[in-house]
Parts: C-alpha cells; structure tokens; sequence
C-alpha cells in the first residue's frame, strides 16, 4: 500500500460519528439495569450505537494507517496493533483498542452470545474508554 495524505474530512466524518454515537449512547437511562431493561429497545439502541460508535473509530484507525503510514490492515484487532506500532496509540491504547475490536467482532459475528447485561455493562461503564481512544488518534494527527 502507498503512504498518502490523510483526509482532513474522513478524520472529521468518523470522529463526527463516534461522538454522535456516544451521545445517543449516554442519552439512554443507564443509571440502573432496571431502567435500561424496562424498554426493550433501549438494549436495541445500545447495540446499534455502540456497533457503529467502534467501527467507527476502527475504520479512522484504518484510514490513518493506510494514508499516514501506507499500511494495510485486513481485521479489526490488527487495526489496533499496528496503531500501537507505528505511536499513534500506545501501548497500553492499543490494547484497549484491541479488546474493543474484539468487543465490535463479537456484536457481529456473534451476536447471539453478547448478553443483554454484557451491553448494558459497555453502556454504562466504557464509554469514556472509546472516546479517549478517538482522542488519542486525533491529538496524532493534529
């Protein structure tokens, strides 16, 4: 793959997106499982938000390896090791983003062993990782 430049309007479209994403995410009544659980589609909104707020965030990864390093990755967690490789992540950000890929793998391919309170335990408690991790890509490429 041949380094190019990064695009200021794809870094700007995924970022805009995972930061929507994590609003709707917060918007949800994730103060306690009984409130979460007593709509149905709170668990389904949650799902879907949090699916796209990480392949989001996974696919500006890819962007920034393929423009800013002319590397390719074919899978999620590869995305987030070459991330902690090339120093747009550290270590320790790396594999966090590698357990969320992991995380985003699972809502995907297996979907029917992700667990109503497995979500809601991302829901409630992870959310400021995933944007910490969209920080630390952008403050690289500012």
């Amino acid at each position: 793959m041949t380094k190019g430049e990064v695009s200021e309007r794809v870094v700007a479209e995924r970022a805009r997106w995972v930061r929507e994403m994590l609003a709707n995410l917060r918007a949800l009544p994730l103060e306690t499982e009984e409130r979460f659980f007593s709509d149905p589609r709170n668990l389904w909104a949650a799902e879907s938000c949090l699916r796209r707020a990480l392949e989001a965030l996974l696919d500006l990864g890819r962007h920034l390896l393929a423009k800013g390093f002319g590397l390719a990755a074919a899978e999620y967690k590869e995305i987030a090791v070459r991330l902690g490789q090339v120093g747009v992540l550290t270590q320790s950000e790396a594999d966090l983003m590698r357990d969320m890929a992991g995380y985003r793998n699972r809502m995907v391919h297996f979907y029917h062993e992700v667990t109503p309170e497995e979500l809601y335990s991302l829901a409630r408690h992870r959310l400021g990782e995933i944007e910490a991790l969209l920080d630390a890509m952008l403050a690289w490429y500012r």
